[in-house]
Parts: structure tokens; sequence; C-alpha cells
């Protein structure tokens, strides 16, 4: 992700997630900081119909969002951005992904899952409409290259 991606990235946020979107100014101070920040796009001839974002500060890494356009989902795009930020938080010596999914989003609870990740915690009414988080953790094993789950 860059700078001129981030109109068309806060575009699909507001669509996407219109009660918990982040501000557009939360995207440009992500990119701002890379030392600490990993910002990806998924683009097709229509343009971006993904993003996702990652913290790490060793040893944790944290997903800080995932989004994939309605229209596009289940054609893989949603698994290569969460196996490119798995590979990323390895790359940068995380021993642990971290994530939060709403309760109520089973399809994303069962990617992660196939990824390996475990629900660790329950952030109770997390969201701005009261629904719970659940915090879901992946132990790295300090291995390199891409995650079995995520081979394409």
């Amino acid at each position: 992700m860059t700078l001129d991606d981030v109109a068309a990235v806060n575009a699909l946020e507001q669509r996407l997630f219109p009660v918990d979107a982040w501000p557009l100014h939360m995207f440009l101070s992500e990119l701002s900081q890379p030392d600490t920040r990993h910002y990806l796009v998924a683009e097709d001839t229509a343009g971006i119909v993904g993003y996702a974002g990652l913290m790490c500060i060793e040893p944790i890494a944290d997903v800080q969002t995932i989004a994939v356009v309605p229209e596009q989902e289940g054609r893989g795009i949603g698994s290569t951005l969460l196996t490119l930020l798995i590979d990323e938080a390895r790359a940068r010596r995380a021993a642990d992904v971290l994530l939060e999914v709403r309760a109520d989003n089973p399809r994303a609870q069962a990617l992660y899952v196939r990824f390996g990740f475990e629900q660790i915690h329950i952030r109770q009414r997390y969201y701005r409409d009261g629904v719970d988080a659940l915090i879901m953790r992946l132990q790295l094993d300090g291995g390199s290259g891409t995650t079995e789950a995520g081979q394409l």
C-alpha cells in the first residue's frame, strides 16, 4: 500500500465497515511507520479489491486490518493477504501473530483457524455495535517461508 492507494482503501473501509471504519488519518498514520508497519493491497483490473496491514513490535505481530470486497470473496485474496502478513511477521522475527475478529463473522474465523490461529480470549462488546471480539493467536515456529495453510 502506498499513499496513492489510501483514498481508494479508505473508500472501501467506509463501505465494508460502516460502524467501525477507520478514519482516513489512521491509514496515513500507519503508512508513516514503516519500521513497525506493513500494509498491502490486492488489485484487479477494476482497482483495489482487498487490503491488509500488520504491526510488528518484536516479539508480537498484530494483524491491524484485513478486508476483501464481498464480490471477490472466495477467490483466495484473503488467504493470500494473510499469508503475506504472516510471512512478514516471520521476517520481522515475531514469535506470535495476534488478531481480533468479530464474534459474528464465522467466515473470517474459519480462515484464521485454517491458518492455525487459536482463540485465546474474548473482548466483550469490543465493537461499536456491541459485538464481541475474539482474540486469536498464531504461534510462529521461527521458521521462514510461506505458511503451509497459505500455499496457493
